[in-house]
């Protein structure tokens, strides 16, 4: 019999959070900077809904689920939609059922959108494709690997890399940068390149910000934000931000300066951070999922993760589920335009936590259908 109790990640006792980063250390899977506890506990301090279920069995802790819980007993992700792994950690070799959990936490469905599950709990068939760069501590054999893939390209970038220094000032790659200004910077051509794209705003609600914020001025620890930057002279490039544990890098903003595309600097970004990643002590540097090109080249190694929903066993759960079918059968598990509806949904209920901002991405949303529309017409 499962007995769990619900927390705010700030009421958790200091040896359940031993516990947890315990749990997750032991398994690869499990070991980012999202899974643990340094993460919820910095998502609790921007968030009130953040909740963890310390999941017991004749009183031993065995577990703990991250999420936030929002109306109706549904569940999302700690941290979402910036947690692209998520998931149940618990002690090696114990079997949880993820619907038991919920139930005893008095939620109806969980919806993940990568679920990291090594323990089976949720019972979910992995079939999104995430990407990672893992040099095993070799970053030359590894970005030999890179350049044995694309010869041509790779050489381009090369030259780029050395006709930048040439004409805009001398190419360096700062990290870990401490600059306000450059952190500021990489926000703002973010969202500029949101608004161009039309993808929601996760940047806009102020709790996004202020954990963006409090983890860059956060400089020490074994869990700690990250700014990797490249300059041409003393001008901003492109870069990256975002959050590390230990060896492993998890960077949620990349972004480049437009006034220098000429020069495709985002690969010259990655060339060199590839190659600094020893002396930055990293060993993996997690793109996370997504189509984005540069994934596919410089991310040889692929992880499976899960997108989904897990119901209770109870009546809610039910009733959840029954939903949940019915957006399956409508192709919200596809590729198709009903997924895409699907996916924007939940980034939008995940990130806005006012009816006001809940109402402002679905009009954005519907805004930005319209311009793909027009402009594949116009094609």
């Amino acid at each position: 019999m499962l007995d769990v109790e619900t927390l705010h990640p700030v009421d958790l006792a200091p040896a359940d959070v031993a516990l947890w980063r315990a749990f997750a250390q032991a398994q690869p899977a499990l070991a980012g900077p999202l899974l643990g506890p340094d993460f919820a506990l910095a998502v609790g301090k921007v968030r009130e809904d953040a909740r963890v279920a310390v999941i017991r069995r004749d009183g031993e802790t065995i577990g703990f689920l991250a999420h936030h819980r929002r109306p109706g007993g549904v569940a999302r992700p700690i941290g979402a939609p910036l947690s692209d792994y998520h998931g149940l950690v618990a002690k090696p070799g114990v079997e949880i059922d993820a619907a038991q959990v919920l139930r005893a936490a008095d939620l109806a469905v969980f919806r993940y959108t990568g679920l990291v599950d090594p323990a089976g709990a949720f019972q979910a068939e992995p079939s999104t494709a995430a990407y990672v760069i893992d040099t095993e501590g070799d970053a030359e054999a590894y970005l030999e690997a890179v350049r044995s893939g694309s010869p041509k390209k790779i050489k381009n970038y090369r030259r780029l890399d050395n006709k930048l220094g040439r004409e805009m000032g001398q190419v360096t790659l700062k990290a870990a940068d401490d600059s306000q200004d450059a952190f500021d910077q990489l926000i703002a051509w973010k969202r500029e390149q949101i608004e161009r794209t039309g993808v929601h705003d996760f940047l806009r609600p102020q709790w996004t910000r202020d954990l963006f914020q409090a983890l860059f001025e956060r400089r020490d620890g074994d869990f700690r934000g990250l700014m990797i930057n490249l300059y041409a002279g003393d001008q901003l490039v492109a870069g990256h931000f975002g959050v590390r544990q230990g060896a492993i890098y998890h960077p949620w903003i990349a972004s480049t300066n437009t006034a220098f595309a000429a020069w495709s600097p985002g690969q010259i970004f990655f060339l060199r951070a590839i190659a600094a990643m020893p002396q930055l002590g990293l060993t993996r540097y997690d793109l996370g999922p997504g189509a984005d090109h540069y994934k596919h080249s410089y991310g040889l190694t692929q992880i499976l993760i899960a997108d989904g929903a897990a119901t209770a066993a109870s009546m809610a759960g039910r009733v959840a589920g029954s939903v949940e079918g019915v957006w399956a059968l409508a192709g919200a598990n596809g590729a198709g335009p009903v997924a895409r509806l699907r996916r924007r949904m939940d980034i939008i209920a995940s990130t806005e936590l006012t009816m006001g901002g809940r109402v402002k991405g679905l009009v954005d949303a519907v805004a930005a259908q319209g311009r793909r529309r027009n402009a594949t017409m116009e094609v």
